[in-house]
């Protein structure tokens, strides 16, 4: 066959096939974009992404309600807790509080207590982390979701009605929380090749699940959980299976017998 015969059956070919590439998406296409399929039923990776949207809205809006909980518990504790001077603070308007705490006077570096900065604010940017991380979101994509939620949303949002955004949290909580958050999603994704079970009891493999994920754990208590329901069906698909690998020696022959029952 001659170039430009090849050529011309080419050109045929695309004529036919680019008329399809602008059809809409079948049934079954149209389903996955409405359901994403959860990472936990996908191989681990560091940069592959399966977005849920939706559910991430959901998680930031529980965030936001989980914010202002926050600093009314936090408007409770002792002085010495938070070093916020309430006392002078009631004597300025909400909105100054914030606009001198950010606009006027900018971040600082506070001296709040050892556990708040280096502890919980940490934890607290490892849930945000996860928040996106089990929503199909890649590593970077969810630092990148951390950082906007700690930094936007509490360090110049909510907690600067009370005082000014604090150097150490404002990397901390991102950078630090997200390297945890990767070894929390880690751990999910154990808890969910072993059904949500730790030391063989579903409570304690829920009460750890809640520790590692406790947004996407929440949220699904009315959302539906892909996590556990993934769990269950692994371990539904797997019962009755049985793979046995032991040493064998016999008539001369050495190495190892491997049976598996279906």
């Amino acid at each position: 066959m001659t170039r430009t015969a090849v050529l011309a059956v080419l050109l045929s070919a695309a004529l036919i096939i680019l008329p399809h590439c602008n059809a809409e998406p079948s049934d079954g296409i149209r389903a996955i974009q409405m359901n994403p399929i959860s990472p936990y039923a996908l191989p681990y990776s560091l940069n592959g992404n399966t977005y849920d949207w939706h559910r991430l809205w959901i998680n930031t809006a529980s965030l936001s309600g989980a914010f202002v909980g926050t600093l009314l518990v936090l408007e409770c504790l002792p002085e010495d807790a938070t070093s916020w001077n309430r006392a002078e603070l009631q004597d300025v308007p909400l909105l100054k509080r914030w606009r001198d705490h950010v606009l006027k006077e900018g971040p600082e570096w506070d001296h709040d207590k050892f556990y708040f900065n280096y502890i919980l604010h940490p934890y607290a940017g490892a849930a945000y982390f996860m928040a996106a991380r089990s929503c199909g979101f890649n590593f970077w994509r969810s630092l990148l979701y951390s950082t906007v939620v700690s930094t936007v949303g509490w360090e110049f949002g909510i907690e600067a009605f009370m005082e000014r955004p604090s150097y150490q949290d404002l990397f901390i909580t991102p950078l630090i929380g997200s390297c945890i958050g990767e070894g929390f999603y880690r751990v999910k994704r154990w808890l969910v090749d072993n059904d949500y079970r730790l030391f063989g009891s579903p409570v304690l493999g829920g009460l750890l699940a809640f520790i590692v994920d406790p947004v996407n754990e929440f949220t699904g208590l009315w959302l539906g959980n892909p996590a556990r329901r993934i769990a269950h069906e692994n371990a539904s698909n797997t019962c009755g299976k049985e793979t046995t690998l032991t040493p064998l020696m016999a008539h001369g022959y050495k190495g190892f017998s491997l049976v598996h029952y279906f």
